[in-house]
């Protein structure tokens, strides 16, 4: 192809108007690293927890739990030291509040939990801290002191994740996982949420009849589990379909891998949807 010089205002290219055009490509160039940036991210090296609330709308105990629980970022406890997740469970749903934010799965999964722990029942409001039953101090709140210890480790996989977000609106997740941890490959399960925080709702009937409530972390969905192969790995590739209502500024993936026998988390991390 052949470009004929005539048809530009050409001008001579001085020192001045070269480093111009050179600073132009650098800041282009750097601006194109922080979008890949926002839309792709690893796990950190040390081992970050997850902690599940199990809660409800429709339990009266719950309203402390679910503050307490959005308030962790406010202590410094940020989904780099520790990923936060709640559960709305549907069990509750009969006293006369229908939580929208309930699943018939999350209680299915707060159940297996607690077979999984040889517990006798589940209730409202549980946390599981590491896949183990966490109950705060009556006198001392050690929960930052267990988040702390934990990530003194090192982690026990790693985790990749690329976000696309398609035209439709929804959002395709890809990501790969490595279980490093030889002995934990086998019950080795992989899994993506999409949550959301800085919800309200006014309740007007059930136990909470007349409160506002605030939530945060809350799951919106779940991907099923993905065991990891022989070799550890797991490809990761879901895709969310966000319904009109969600915020999603204030919508975030979190990816976790947990050893489905203990509960234990061998690597979790959250990273906001990209926009």
């Amino acid at each position: 192809m052949r470009v004929d010089a005539t048809a530009f205002n050409a001008r001579p290219m001085t020192l001045e108007r070269f480093a111009r055009s050179a600073l132009a490509i650098v800041l282009l160039a750097a601006c194109g690293v922080a979008a890949a940036a926002q839309c792709s991210a690893e796990s950190s090296a040390h081992r970050v927890p997850l902690l599940e609330l199990y809660t409800s709308e429709g339990c009266d105990s719950c309203p402390p739990a679910d503050r307490w629980f959005g308030a962790l970022p406010t202590r410094g406890l940020t989904p780099e030291r520790v990923v936060a997740l709640a559960f709305h469970v549907d069990y509750w749903n009969y006293l006369g509040w229908n939580d929208p934010f309930s699943k018939a799965e999350y209680s299915a999964r707060q159940r297996a939990a607690s077979v999984r722990n040889k517990a006798r029942f589940v209730y409202t409001p549980q946390f599981l801290l590491d896949g183990r039953d966490f109950r705060r101090g009556v006198f001392r709140d050690d929960f930052t002191d267990r988040v702390g210890a934990i990530s003194r480790e090192k982690a026990r996989a790693t985790i990749r994740l690329d976000q696309v977000a398609k035209a439709d609106g929804a959002v395709m997740v890809h990501g790969t996982v490595a279980v490093t941890d030889a002995a934990q490959r086998q019950g080795a399960r992989a899994y993506v949420a999409l949550y959301e925080n800085k919800l309200s709702n006014r309740i007007t009937a059930g136990e909470n009849r007349g409160k506002r409530l605030q939530h945060d972390f809350v799951v919106r969905e779940l991907s099923p589990p993905q065991p990891a192969g022989p070799d550890g790995t797991v490809v990761l590739q879901h895709r969310f379909d966000l319904d009109q209502h969600w915020k999603r500024g204030d919508l975030h993936i979190a990816a976790f891998v947990q050893n489905e026998r203990t509960g234990e988390t061998l690597q979790a991390m959250a990273v906001r949807v990209c926009r």
